[in-house]
């Protein structure tokens, strides 16, 4: 990495120190020591090379950047030399693809001060297409301060063996650009710099002096998907074109702008490391900050500040491309972090299925194949998952919408929501979620403008629900007709195959029209509000009678699968929709029995709730029993664990479990071994290893933010909701069914 003025051919040994990371920021730090000559009487430098993928709920324009900061920061009392490169995976999969790169430099106003950047670019761009998981267009920028601005950072292209032991001789870069242009692997030719820190001093009481030097990177595509929009199929720009004129204007600000973004950034970290520390333990706020950037690095953000859309790749499973029951995995995180990018990832799914393009009657599963071509299905044929995707859909959707609704900042579903001002445009052209004209707080501009709150958050709702009404409607309808006993099909856990009678799958379908009664509300429709409550009441009575084992301890997989279990991880939208928190007795009468016909029976009346209580704690204290070394098993069919999953469960069950459950998944990540992104899907015994398929850096890792949503959610009182799993249980309680019920 580099080498020492004093001793030309000195060879030093990095010792690594570890790594300290936020949500968005890794920090990798290294101690060099001194040359031979002057070992025994100076200490070694430390090295410390900080990323910074900087998320900003405050600032969707920062968030559109597809770029990212790198600050070399040294701290020592010996002259040294660093040299970094990057070669020409960053734009193609494929390592036999020819590339062409050149270096240019941009002039910053009259201060003599610029950048200069390496752009590498595939010799013909495969435009909207993948190979191996890594996309074939785009332009690579590596930039750095020009020699105007840093008259020691120097740049090279050239082959990598080449200037890296040249470097490593001289300590130089010699300012040149081959221009023998080759495929990736060929000679593979690497775009460098250096940078040299000048850090000794005649002074014997100087002491350590600091440094640093700052490079950004960036992946710049046009267009960024083609999507099936209602005007037709479309080439998609992307979101951050729209303030900036230009790709350097965009880097120019992106460079000169890192101080807000860190901001920002350290801002969001320091809040969910505040927060996950209250709802959880100090390894959640580690479990958590893992997680965050795997969720954005999944999204592009596209459109227009008038309609904006974030577009959402199925990363490593299959490709699929703004896949339903991956967004709903996920969503917890965008309701903690900012809930309108949740708005603008259901916004090209609405708006592709108001058009008629989708022929089902059920919610689809995804808009294409394969990101990023969101082509649609006009066939019908996607993933067969109909009453999930109704089920995930219609949560999302009453989740969104209760986000907008609070009427003090306290008590917003997310700690930002109600930074800016209430600027609202009734014009139907324009989305719900618009982003009006960007703000300046604190020193800052390009801030966003509040979420919902009071009388605007209301109005934003009444006018997203009301133009798609007939949608969620119609996918009611479909829940109404096959959600309380769904035929043979998939779930979200696709990978364990199909099945009937579903126990966990029934109780999403049977939320979603619940949810539905509510979303009716919205716009005013107490018809259908009313007759939505009724069913979703008798549904729930009835898929309890179906549900619970004989001897009233868990749920079963399926409902005629007797001796078997299932983690019922859609228990946490009962919660977090609020439904936990009634408490008005039911008004659906009892149905009259012709003497042969035990009746259904009426809603649970006087229980409070939606879902009745003792369905929690059966769950909670079952979970507790059978929770294996590195977790909680999805279901009994296996000892593999869905760590989104994990994370839903246990947010709704005791203390005592959530606790033992987020420790033993902090144990599978501090205890095994590998070089792979956070997965979703590992076993729970043995090596903790990965049972196949193999699930990667996927986003539905934002799963893993359940329990904040829930701590904000409703008002900031949903979790009073659950204070009876931490009482002690007496002995009139119900704790199951009356004997004979099944």
């Amino acid at each position: 990495m580099g080498k020492t003025r004093f001793l030309r051919y000195n060879v030093s040994f990095p010792t690594y120190l570890g790594a300290q990371y936020d949500a968005s920021t890794t920090n990798l730090s290294y101690l060099i020591p001194a040359p031979a000559k002057y070992a025994k009487s100076t200490k070694p430098l430390e090295l410390t090379l900080s990323f910074l993928s900087p998320i900003t709920p405050t600032s969707t324009l920062r968030q559109a950047i597809p770029a990212a900061y790198l600050t070399l920061h040294v701290e020592g009392s010996f002259d040294i030399d660093i040299y970094i490169d990057v070669n020409g995976q960053w734009v193609s999969g494929d390592r036999g693809s020819p590339i062409v790169w050149e270096m240019c430099e941009t002039e910053l106003g009259e201060s003599g001060k610029g950048l200069k950047t390496w752009k590498v670019i595939r010799e013909t761009e495969q435009i909207l297409t993948e190979y191996n998981d890594r996309s074939e267009w785009g332009t690579l920028h590596f930039t750095a301060p020009s020699v105007k601005l840093s008259l020691d950072v120097h740049h090279e292209a050239g082959t990598s063996a080449l200037l890296r032991q040249r470097f490593a001789r001289t300590g130089t870069l010699e300012n040149a650009v081959d221009e023998d242009f080759r495929s990736i692997m060929d000679e593979e030719p690497v775009f460098a710099f250096s940078k040299s820190f000048n850090l000794s001093s005649s002074s014997a009481a100087s002491g350590n002096r600091r440094d640093s030097v700052l490079f950004t990177i960036a992946h710049i595509q046009d267009p960024v998907v083609q999507f099936a929009a209602a005007r037709g199929l479309t080439y998609m720009k992307p979101l951050w074109q729209s303030w900036f004129g230009s790709v350097e204007k965009l880097l120019s600000f992106h460079y000169l702008d890192f101080g807000n973004a860190a901001k920002l950034a350290g801002n969001y970290s320091a809040q969910l490391a505040e927060d996950a520390h209250e709802s959880g333990s100090d390894n959640y706020v580690d479990i958590v900050a893992l997680s965050a950037r795997q969720v954005i690095g999944a999204t592009s953000f596209a459109g227009t500040p008038d309609n904006p859309i974030l577009f959402l790749k199925e990363i490593s499973s299959n490709g699929n491309f703004q896949t339903v029951d991956v967004i709903f995995p996920s969503f917890p995180f965008f309701l903690y972090t900012n809930p309108r990018w949740l708005g603008y990832l259901l916004e090209p799914l609405l708006e592709h299925m108001l058009s008629g393009q989708y022929p089902n009657q059920y919610t689809m599963h995804d808009l294409g194949y394969h990101f990023p071509n969101a082509t649609g299905h006009a066939d019908g044929n996607d993933e067969y998952m109909p009453v999930e995707e109704c089920g995930d859909i219609l949560i999302m959707g009453l989740a969104l919408i209760n986000s907008l609704k609070y009427d003090a900042d306290r008590s917003a579903g997310s700690v930002w929501s109600s930074l800016g001002s209430d600027t609202f445009d009734v014009n139907s052209e324009v989305s719900a979620f618009a982003l009006y004209g960007l703000e300046t707080r604190d020193g800052i501009d390009g801030l966003d403008d509040s979420w919902g709150g009071s009388t605007k958050g209301a109005r934003q709702a009444e006018k997203w629900v009301a133009k798609s009404y007939s949608l969620w409607k119609q996918w009611t309808g479909y829940l109404v007709d096959f959600a309380l006993e769904p035929q043979n099909q998939l779930s979200t856990d696709d990978f364990a195959g199909w099945l009937a009678l579903q126990t966990n799958l029934a109780l999403k379908g049977v939320i979603g029209i619940k949810a539905m009664s509510e979303i009716a509300e919205v716009v005013g429709n107490k018809e259908d509000a009313k007759y939505y409550r009724n069913i979703s009441d008798v549904y729930i009575s009835k898929w309890e009678e179906f549900a619970i084992s004989r001897d009233g301890t868990h749920a079963k997989l399926a409902y005629n699968w007797h001796g078997s279990w299932t983690t019922l991880y859609n228990l946490y939208a009962d919660s977090l929709l609020c439904f936990r928190l009634e408490d008005a007795p039911s008004d659906v009468p009892a149905p009259v029995s012709d003497g042969g016909q035990k009746p259904l029976k009426p809603g649970h009346g006087s229980k409070a709730g939606f879902v009745p209580q003792h369905i929690y704690k059966i769950q909670s204290d079952w979970y507790y029993n059978v929770r294996q070394k590195y977790g909680l098993p999805l279901d009994s069919r296996h000892l593999y664990t869905k760590t989104d999953w994990e994370f839903f469960a246990a947010a709704v069950a005791s203390k005592r479990v959530r606790s033992e459950i987020l420790d033993s998944v902090a144990l599978w990540v501090n205890e095994t071994c590998t070089d792979r992104p956070f997965t979703d899907l590992h076993n729970t015994e043995g090596d903790g290893g990965f049972p196949g398929p193999n699930f990667f850096a996927r986003p539905v890792v934002g799963g893993h933010f359940a329990f904040l949503t829930l701590g904000r959610a409703c008002g900031g009182n949903a979790m009073q909701g659950l204070a009876f799993l931490e009482a002690t249980q007496g002995a009139g309680d119900e704790v199951g069914l009356e004997n004979g019920e099944l």
